[in-house]
């Protein structure tokens, strides 16, 4: 109950500040001139807290059409981070399929959790903590052949301890750059601000992007963004989210590859892997409210 309570205090707090977001930052002649010695961008989309395990209009099977057909590009592959044992998603035999359609669809499995909820794992004592690690590498290992490399923790909050766990199993922890604050929230599921709210994180990360802090990968400069995939509003607009994403890179003026998203594994999961925490002294950038949040445990 603890964690629901707070759970949903983030998201009213997020909902109040929602009507609050600013225009994008200016695009000054000096940040241009920067730019254009930087490389393109390209998308690297990740979705969290699936699979679902609906039987009626699945919202991750929805997502995983929509990557695999839609007009900006068809066939790109995303980053699930999964809760390889919640009952509404990969514990259910419905999420578990979802799983392997994920994998030979060729997306990537990362970890997101293994308790039976979306428990943040610093509430987790050792012995806990250790079997959801166990318990998730299994999972995912049944289902690619291998542990996953990734992993997102729930509420994107770690600290020294869970940080090291981590390491210990191999898993690298992927933030974001962009969020488009659809976490699943009973109740609310719209997002009537998300042009604006996507644009205007995007004009920051272009900020630090002019300054050369964000790796150059495949010669492309990867640029994450995360969705979750148990929402429905964000399943029937994903196509939507795209264009959107294409539309807020013109408008802040960031140049995309010609290949705006990944569409092969490797080069997917090499992105990924160049854009994780090295440890946890590493200066670390949420979106918007996340990093007023969590700034304190990240260091």
């Amino acid at each position: 109950m603890k964690n629901i309570a707070w759970a949903l205090i983030v998201a009213l707090l997020a909902s109040g500040l929602s009507g609050c977001i600013g225009p994008p930052i200016e695009l000054t002649a000096q940040t241009e001139q920067r730019l254009r010695a930087q490389p393109p961008i390209r998308f690297l989309l990740t979705f969290d807290d699936g699979p679902s395990a609906s039987s009626l209009w699945n919202p991750s099977d929805e997502v995983l059409d929509a990557l695999a057909q839609n007009p900006v590009q068809p066939g790109i592959k995303a980053v699930f981070f999964v809760q390889t044992r919640g009952p509404r998603a990969g514990g259910s035999e419905i999420g578990r399929s979802i799983m392997r359609r994920e994998h030979q669809e060729g997306h990537v499995l990362g970890f997101h959790t293994a308790t039976h909820w979306h428990t943040n794992h610093r509430f987790l004592d050792p012995d806990e903590l250790e079997q959801s690690l166990d318990n998730g590498e299994g999972d995912i290992a049944a289902v690619t052949g291998a542990p996953p490399s990734l992993v997102r923790p729930p509420f994107w909050s770690y600290d020294k301890r869970t940080f090291a766990a981590y390491q210990r199993h191999g898993m690298h922890i992927l933030l974001t750059d962009l969020s488009a604050n659809d976490g699943k929230v009973w109740g609310i599921t719209l997002s009537p601000r998300r042009r604006m709210n996507l644009t205007r994180q995007l004009s920051e990360v272009r900020e630090r992007i002019a300054d050369g802090q964000l790796p150059v990968v495949d010669g492309v400069i990867p640029v994450v963004v995360t969705f979750h995939d148990l929402n429905r509003y964000t399943a029937r607009h994903t196509r939507e989210y795209l264009e959107i994403l294409l539309d807020s890179a013109r408008l802040t003026g960031l140049k995309t590859d010609a290949k705006p998203f990944y569409d092969d594994q490797r080069m997917l999961e090499r992105a990924a892997m160049a854009r994780t925490v090295r440890d946890t002294s590493q200066p670390v950038h949420l979106p918007g409210l996340w990093d007023w949040l969590w700034d304190s445990d990240s260091h």
